[in-house]
Parts: C-alpha cells; structure tokens; sequence
C-alpha cells in the first residue's frame, strides 16, 4: 500500500507547531518499541535464524536501517536490557539515542542511575563534559605531524578511431583528500583535546610564535601559546566590532536619523547583551547565539527608530531577519510560483522597504563574528 504525504499548507502556524510536537513524540515512542522489540530479537538471536550473522546485518538488509542508526539502536537495545530505566526517559525524550551509546561503556549497577538523571536533558557535548568529570582521561601529548601527499590519480583510458587525433581533457594529478572535522574533545572538567589539519604557513606561525616565546614558555608548550593567540585575537575582535575598550574617547554623540551606531552605543549594548542574541521567542526562551550577530533595531530604523540603548539589541542574523520579515512582510513571489500557493500582504506595505533604505527592522553595521575559546591540552 503506498501511501501519500503531502505538506501541511492549510494548517494554522499554532497547529502546525502541535502538529509536529505530536509528531515527534509518537516518533520517539515508535522509535523505543523498535529498541525494545531489538532487544528481545537479540536475545532470542532471531537474526540467526534469518541467516545473518549479526544483528548489524539484519538490521541493515531486512530493516533498511542506515548504518548509524542500526548502531545506536542496538547499543541501546542491549543497554536498556540492563538497565529499563532507559526506555522510560528515551519514551519521555529525556534521552535520546546517541545518550545512551556515550554513556553505555560506563553504566554499572552502582552508577547508573546517578549518570543517566545527570545526562538527562543534556546536548552530545555536556553528556561528554560529564563523562569526563567522572572518568577523566590523562592529558595527550602535543605532537605537529606532517599528512601523507595525497596520492596521484590514474590517467583515464580514452579509445579514438584510427586516424582521428584524441582530445583528451585535463585531469587533475592529485585526489583531494576530504577535509577532515576539527576534533574538540573533553578529557576532565578542565581540559580538552584539540586536533586539527593546518597549512604549511600556520604550522610555521606556530613554530615561530614558539621560539619567539622562549623567554616566557620555555617549553614551547602548543597549547599555551595557542591560549595567548586567542587571548589577543579576541581582544583585538571585541575592540573591532563592539569597541571594547578600557580607555573609551569621549562619545561625540550620533546626529538625528543617522544609522551609525556610535562606539559607546556598541559597547554599552554589546556588555549588557553579554556578546550574544537577545531574542526571547513566544515560550521565553532566549536564542544567546554568538555568531553572525548584528545590531538591531526594536523600533525599526525606516520607521524612524532612534540609536539609542533602549531601542538597540543584539541578534542573530537569522533572527534579524526574522523580526524585519514580521514588520515589514515577506515577499514570496519565487516561492508562491513554484508551490501555487500565495500570502496576504503584510499590514505595512513592501515598498516601505525602498523608503527604509533596504532592510527591514534590522541595521546591518557589518557582521559581529563569533567569540569563544577553548584550551588546548
């Protein structure tokens, strides 16, 4: 039976939004029926019989599962077959799958349910940082290594008739390895691992900085010289974009309906912001991202929206937009003609947009980039 899904265009956005909640929940629901059902077939090695000779398999070829999600299932099948406690708070979303396989190698009779209430709730990240609160590793030794050459590639074979001259097209020598993913690993509360693939001219930064730096890290330890980089980079980013500064020149004031944001503004706004996105959705949570942030105006700038501390707030950009697009309208003419469908026009009319000289709600005064730091073990 085949059976027909189509996008949920006449839905109101408070039905949508209890839609997909409900949605989720019977997802994470069927999704535990699967785990424990996993579990029990495992048990009875049911997969065997079937003619596989793992559980990986059968799950593979017969459930058409990918290979991550046959992997975290069964980990969870046969951790939950341990502990129960387990398909309660998956059934709740207090744990999710990938959860559960992290904290798998460490639960014990004596521990376990101390380890899965603090996990609860918790991000891939922070179940990580607890994990090494409670089994710290030892610190890794620093090492620069240099990669393999990335292998040439084989010409290709071309056939031509005889007589005729073969064209043949460039190709590249060399396949370009994948770009590997930066590695930020916890080892304990306060340390990390960091691995990462750097240029030619970075590692030579690197060993400079660290002869350089003899007098005062004799060692030429990575990560402390890493650590007062990041330390100057981010002074040097928060004086640039936020006009951070412990000796502020007198502010000489921003003329009437000028866009210009002047540095005391930026600094005061960016301080009691805390340097992230102030919006605050409909349930009262807060966005506190830290990267792509701009300016924004509450009182929109093309409506006559003054620079001032009260009408300034830092948001994401995503956000920006958002608020501009709730003022001013959302032009969906692109849209509307591949979906058929089409919107009301917004209270305040698009052309408005012109007159505010481009962009809703929001000042653009450049992109706030992201600021963080991590150590180095």
């Amino acid at each position: 039976m085949k059976i027909r899904i189509t996008f949920p265009f006449h839905l109101s956005d408070d039905a949508l939004v209890a839609e997909v909640t409900s949605l989720a929940g019977r997802v994470r629901e069927t999704t535990v029926q699967l785990v424990a059902h996993l579990a029990e077939l495992d048990n009875r090695r049911l997969h065997l019989r079937a003619g596989f000779s793992s559980l990986f398999c059968y799950c593979r070829e017969i459930l058409r599962l990918s290979e991550s999600e046959a992997y975290n299932r069964i980990e969870a099948a046969r951790t939950a077959r341990k502990f129960p406690l387990i398909l309660e708070m998956l059934v709740e979303g207090t744990l999710n799958l990938t959860t559960v396989r992290l904290l798998s190698p460490h639960l014990t009779e004596a521990n376990y349910r101390e380890l899965l209430a603090s996990a609860a709730g918790k991000s891939k990240r922070e179940v990580l940082e607890l994990l090494a609160r409670h089994h710290p590793r030892p610190d890794v030794a620093p090492s620069v290594r240099k990669l393999p050459a990335p292998k040439a590639l084989p010409a290709p074979e071309t056939t031509a008739d005889p007589g005729e001259t073969a064209v043949q097209a460039p190709v590249p020598t060399h396949a370009s390895p994948p770009p590997s993913r930066p590695v930020v690993s916890p080892l304990a509360p306060d340390r990390f691992q960091i691995r990462f693939t750097a240029s030619a001219s970075t590692c030579e930064k690197l060993r400079l900085a660290q002869d350089l730096l003899r007098h005062a890290i004799s060692t030429g330890d990575t990560a402390e010289v890493i650590d007062r980089a990041l330390t100057l980079l981010l002074q040097d980013l928060a004086r640039k974009k936020f006009a951070a500064t412990d000796h502020p020149r007198q502010s000489r004031g921003t003329a009437p309906g000028s866009r210009g944001l002047p540095a005391a503004l930026r600094r005061l706004v960016w301080r009691r912001d805390d340097g992230r996105c102030a919006y605050v959705g409909a349930g009262g949570r807060r966005c506190n991202t830290r990267a792509f942030l701009e300016f924004h105006h509450l009182d929109p700038y093309g409506v006559g929206g003054e620079p001032t501390v009260d009408n300034i707030e830092l948001r994401c950009r995503a956000h920006n937009n958002y608020e501009a697009e709730l003022f001013y309208g959302r032009r969906w003419p692109e849209r509307a003609t591949r979906s058929g469908t089409s919107r009301p026009s917004a209270s305040v009319p698009v052309e408005a947009l012109a007159d505010a000289g481009g962009h809703g709600g929001a000042h653009r005064g450049g992109q706030v980039g992201q600021a963080g730091s991590a150590h180095a073990a």
